[in-house]
């Protein structure tokens, strides 16, 4: 099995509803978001899949969320955008463009900081 892992950044604001401390305000941050692939084999050339395909799947994915107020977007309507929720939503997007191609999407993870970040993989 290979595991192939890209990376990608956006820039946005978000604020928690119904937290008690600093992030109920609107701030911002520098998103990086990593995100894993799986395949089973390589082809004639010796890919899994080229990583310019699966960087602007990620990239087209996170532009959605570049320079915007993440809370006004439809994925977080019914939720906060905490970094947990922007892993879950960024996986579900991924593994919708990635059907039907030769790979399966492992993990996401969110880094909402050099110190803080979430992965997300289903269970």
């Amino acid at each position: 099995m290979y595991e192939l892992m890209v990376d990608s950044q956006f820039s946005s604001a978000h604020y928690l509803k119904g937290y008690e401390g600093d992030c109920a305000r609107i701030h911002g941050h520098t998103w990086k978001v990593n995100l894993t692939v799986v395949a089973e084999s390589v082809n004639e050339v010796g890919l899994s899949l080229d990583f310019k395909y699966i960087s602007s799947v990620l990239d087209r994915i996170t532009a959605q969320f570049d320079h915007r107020l993440l809370n006004e977007l439809d994925p977080f309507r019914d939720c906060n955008p905490s970094a947990e929720n922007v892993a879950k939503v960024i996986y579900e997007l991924c593994e919708r463009d990635f059907a039907g191609v030769e790979v399966t999407v492992r993990s996401v993870t969110v880094h909402e900081s050099d110190r803080y970040r979430v992965t997300y993989k289903p269970s």
